[in-house]
C-alpha cells in the first residue's frame, strides 16, 4: 500500500506502508488529528480517500490492462481533474492491492476520523478492496478503470446489489465527466443527507448520463435455424475436449453433449508432430490474410500454426468437434509451447470448436448455438460495461473472422500478441456491424441459459485488454446489465443472429430455464 501527497498542498509527505501504519498518524503526517465525519482542516471541505485497487503502480505480471502498464499517469490524471472539478472536497490518494491494505485503511481512519467517504477505482480485475471498505458504513463511491478492472467490477458490483450494501453507489462510464458527476453526489452526505440518499443520488446522476435507446432496427440477416430436435441431435453426436491439466480420460457430459479429458501432454506432443510444410503454408496464409501484422515474428506464426494443426489432429483422434484448452496455464506452466490463439480462430472460421481457457461452460454453449446456427461461430469474451455509450464491449484475444459461418463473408482481422503478457500471437477481428447479435451463457448445474441482445455497432480499437473489442448497444435495460454477473462469472458467447425463438425453444425441450439479463 502507498499513500500519496495530498492535493490540496498540505504539509504531509508521500508514505510507505511501514510508516503509514507505524507513525499512527501523528501531527504532520497523513491525517492529523481527530475530526468530526466529514469535517477537513480547513475550508469546511468534506476529506474523501480515493483507494486505486491493483497490483502495483507498474503491472507486473499479465493481466488487463496488460503487463507493464504504467497506471501512474492515469492515477494522477484522475487525481488532478477530481481536485479541480469536485471543489468542495478534499482528496486522500491511496493504493491498495486487497483485502489486508483496505482493512488497515479502515482502522487508521477509525482511530484518526476525518474521512466521511470512500472513492474505490477498479484498476485491475480481481484485486478485493470495496468489499471491505463497503463495511465500513460510510458513502463509498465504486468505479470501473475500463479494460482494466471490469471483469472484478462486475462481479463485484452485482455482488454488492444482491446484497443490497447500503452505502455503495457506483460508476461505469468511459467518461471522465461521468465519474466527476458521481463523486458530487458525496455533497448529499455532507449537507446532512443518508448514505441511502448518496446511493440514490449516484444512480440518478448515472441514468441521467445514459443516452436514450438508439435505432435498433438491424441489416437482414437470413438465418435458418435448425429444428430444436435437429439440435439436440447435432449436440449429442458432438464430443468436447477439456485440456486442462495432465489428467485424461472420461467426463461428465455438460448440456447433453459429450465430453472426455485431454492431457497437456497429448497436446503438446501434436503440435511436436505437426508437418512442418504445412505449417508453414498454414502461417503464410495467416500474414498474406491479415490486414496487419504486429510485434510477432514469423516463427511465433508458425509454431502457433502447428499448435492449430495439432489440435485439430487431436479432435480427429478423439472423433470431436470441440476444443477448450487451459491456455495460460498450459502455457505459464510450461506443458504447452505455443497459444492456441490462432489455431482457435481458424477452428472456428471452419465451423468446428476453439474455446479459449477451458471453459466448458461456454465451450458447450458455442457447440449448441453452431450447430443450431448451421455453423456460426460464438465469440467467447470479457464484457465491459459503458454507460457514457450505452453499450456492452465484448472483448476476447480469440474471434472468428466468419460471423455468419464457414460459407459466409470474411471480415478484416489484424494479428498481434496475446493483450495482457503481450506474447504469443492473437486475434483482433474487426467484426460486421449493424446486425442484431444474442449473447448467451448456460449454468449446467441450475439448468438455466442467460441470455441478451445487442446491435453490433463498433470495433473498439483501444491497446489496453483483449485484442477484440465488438460494442453492441444492448437490447433492453443497460442497469439490469449489471446485476448477475457474481452468478455466472465473467465470460459470455455472442452470436450474430436473432436467435432467440429457437434459443427459448431449445431451453424449454431441455427443461431448463431462461434468465433475461437485460
Amino acid at each position: 500500500m502507498q499513500i500519496y501527497q495530498h492535493l490540496t498542498g498540505c504539509a504531509s509527505c508521500p508514505m510507505n506502508r511501514r510508516q503509514f501504519l507505524g507513525a499512527g498518524c501523528a501531527a504532520g503526517a497523513l491525517l492529523a488529528a481527530p475530526l468530526p465525519l466529514w469535517a477537513a482542516p480547513e475550508g469546511g471541505k468534506m476529506r474523501i480517500r480515493i483507494v486505486y485497487s491493483l497490483h502495483a503502480q507498474e503491472q507486473n505480471r499479465p493481466d488487463w490492462p496488460n503487463k507493464g502498464f504504467n497506471f501512474t499517469p492515469v492515477i494522477d490524471r484522475i487525481n488532478r481533474t477530481l481536485a479541480k472539478e469536485c471543489e468542495g472536497f478534499e482528496f486522500v490518494p491511496t493504493l491498495a492491492t486487497g483485502p489486508e491494505d483496505a482493512q488497515r485503511i479502515l482502522e487508521v481512519d477509525k482511530s484518526v476520523g476525518g474521512i466521511g467517504g470512500y472513492v474505490v477505482f477498479q484498476m485491475n480485475c480481481w484485486n478485493r478492496v470495496v468489499q471491505t471498505l463497503a463495511t465500513s458504513g460510510k458513502p463509498v463511491l465504486y468505479a470501473d478503470f475500463q479494460f482494466g478492472g471490469s471483469g472484478g467490477f462486475l462481479v463485484y458490483t452485482a455482488g454488492l446489489l444482491r446484497a443490497k450494501s447500503p452505502n455503495v453507489g457506483f460508476v461505469a462510464s468511459s467518461r471522465m465527466e461521468d465519474v466527476v458527476a458521481a463523486v458530487k453526489c458525496f455533497d448529499v452526505v455532507r449537507k446532512g443527507g443518508s448514505t441511502a440518499e448518496f446511493v440514490a443520488a449516484t444512480t440518478q446522476a448515472r441514468l441521467a448520463r445514459t443516452p436514450q435507446c438508439g435505432k435498433l432496427a438491424c441489416k437482414p440477416d437470413d438465418l435458418k435455424a435448425l429444428s430444436t430436435q435437429d439440435c439436440l441431435r447435432r449436440m449429442k453426436e458432438s464430443k468436447i475436449l477439456a485440456v486442462r491439466s495432465q489428467e485424461s480420460g472420461p467426463a461428465e457430459p455438460i448440456m447433453g453433449i459429450p465430453m472426455e479429458k485431454v492431457s497437456f501432454a497429448e497436446v503438446n506432443d501434436a503440435w511436436k508432430a505437426a508437418d512442418k510444410d504445412e505449417s508453414r503454408a498454414v502461417a503464410d496464409r495467416w500474414q498474406n490474410g491479415a490486414a496487419s501484422v504486429k510485434d510477432v515474428s514469423r516463427e511465433t506464426l508458425e509454431t502457433s500454426a502447428a499448435m492449430y494443426l495439432g489440435m485439430k489432429a487431436v479432435l480427429k483422434k478423439h472423433n470431436a468437434n470441440a476444443i477448450t484448452v487451459n491456455c495460460l496455464g498450459g502455457f505459464y506452466g510450461g506443458h504447452i509451447h505455443a497459444y492456441p490463439c490462432l489455431g482457435f480462430h481458424e477452428l472456428c472460421n471452419e465451423g468446428l470448436i476453439g474455446a479459449c481457457e477451458c471453459d466448458v461452460r461456454s465451450t458447450a454453449t458455442m457447440v449448441a448455438i453452431t450447430a443450431m446456427t448451421q455453423g456460426r461461430p460464438g465469440f467467447i469474451s470479457d464484457p465491459v460495461i459503458d454507460t457514457a455509450k450505452r453499450q456492452i464491449i465484448y472483448a476476447h484475444c480469440v474471434a472468428s473472422k466468419k460471423a455468419f459461418g464457414p460459407q459466409g463473408a470474411t471480415n478484416p482481422f489484424h494479428i498481434l500478441t496475446h493483450s495482457e503478457d503481450r506474447q504469443g500471437a492473437s486475434v483482433r477481428s474487426i467484426l460486421p456491424l449493424g446486425y442484431m447479435t444474442t449473447t448467451l451463457e448456460i449454468q449446467p448445474v441450475r439448468k438455466e441459459m442467460l441470455f441478451h441482445q445487442g446491435k453490433a455497432v463498433a470495433n473498439d480499437p483501444d491497446d489496453r485488454a483483449c485484442r477484440t473489442k465488438l460494442c453492441a448497444e444492448p437490447v433492453g435495460d443497460i442497469e439490469k446489465l449489471f446485476t448477475e454477473w457474481d452468478r455466472w462469472g465473467w465470460h459470455r458467447v455472442t452470436f450474430y443472429g436473432d436467435i432467440k425463438e429457437p434459443v427459448f425453444a431449445l431451453v424449454d425441450a431441455m427443461g431448463w430455464k431462461i434468465v433475461q439479463e437485460a
